[in-house]
């Protein structure tokens, strides 16, 4: 375009609409691929987190491609800052035509938590400045604590897991009082049934020893007498191979909750591998079926495959 003719409206119009066709494009591939297309909901990240504590940094040059969230619009453009539907269509395009008659345009304003950013003032500008090619926009920015670490591809899931294994490492200090111990999850809430166990074997152990167990050693007994047997007998049944996507922890508390059914079906009491190997035999849900069901997760139209019901 020959730059010293003025910008006509039209080109606006014209690029806006591309740029919501690219949004809908990307939000195919995005399903199909099972990444993350959505902008982070600031105040989920921030509860999530536990960010309290609010600093103003004052104006810089934010990275676009850092900016990640919003604060009350992250339904309105895609990650990538592509407008959808509920975007005004009439505000973009006046701020594409203002930007490229290069009239002035006051900066957006920004929320910082770990490695990225979150919209407070300023969608529709940053959408524009990203449609123009510009890799940096003028920010006021207002940085809030988090102890989760947050980087442009985390998404909400991978951030609600980080702030659950957070916790539970918190509670439990078992990477200090265990290094060895490598406890992974699938999902954040199972973290907290976790502790649950622990709370229920410091119990029992209490009354067995008739004394008051403090919580280290509970944590330690725990993993040691409880934990360890079940995740080596989940290890050599190979039955993880029919749950993709999922840990030999999340398999540790299916076996140990339907502990009770599986023993009281076989009428008597069953060690850890007895346990593992009623449970593999009385799973209801096939490898086929668990492949589909990982498909659906990768299309968006299902969950990580499921637990076996064990009636």
């Amino acid at each position: 375009m020959d730059q010293s003719l003025p910008y006509p409206a039209s080109r606006a119009e014209d690029k806006f609409y591309e740029m919501k066709r690219k949004g809908k494009i990307q939000g195919w591939w995005a399903r199909i691929l099972g990444k993350q297309n959505d902008l982070l909901p600031f105040y989920e990240v921030q509860k999530l987190v536990r960010g309290n504590r609010l600093q103003h940094k004052g104006l810089q040059d934010v990275p676009i491609d850092k900016i990640v969230g919003s604060e009350g619009r992250y339904q309105d453009f895609t990650r990538a800052f592509f407008p959808k539907d509920n975007a005004d269509k009439e505000r973009w395009k006046r701020l594409d035509r203002a930007l490229n008659r290069l009239e002035n345009i006051p900066p957006v304003e920004l929320y910082k938590i770990g490695d990225v950013y979150f919209v407070r003032d300023g969608h529709h500008r940053i959408s524009v400045a990203r449609a123009n090619g510009l890799k940096e926009i003028a920010a006021y920015v207002y940085e809030i604590d988090s102890d989760i670490d947050i980087t442009p591809d985390s998404d909400l899931g991978e951030i609600a897991l980080a702030a659950g294994k957070k916790r539970f490492l918190e509670k439990t200090r078992i990477d200090e009082l265990i290094p060895e111990a490598k406890i992974e999850l699938s999902e954040p809430d199972l973290y907290h049934r976790l502790l649950e166990h622990i709370d229920v074997h410091r119990y029992y152990l209490g009354i067995e020893q008739d004394r008051e167990i403090p919580y280290d050693e509970a944590v330690k007994s725990w993993y040691y007498n409880v934990y360890l047997p079940f995740v080596e007998a989940v290890r050599k049944s190979g039955i993880l191979k029919h749950f993709p996507g999922r840990t030999e922890a999340d398999l540790y508390i299916w076996v140990i909750e339907n502990r009770g059914k599986l023993q009281e079906a076989a009428g008597r009491t069953l060690s850890p591998e007895e346990t593992v190997k009623a449970f593999a035999e009385r799973m209801e849900v096939s490898p086929l079926q668990q492949v589909i069901a990982t498909l659906k997760s990768r299309l968006g139209i299902g969950g990580k495959p499921a637990p076996p019901e064990i009636a």
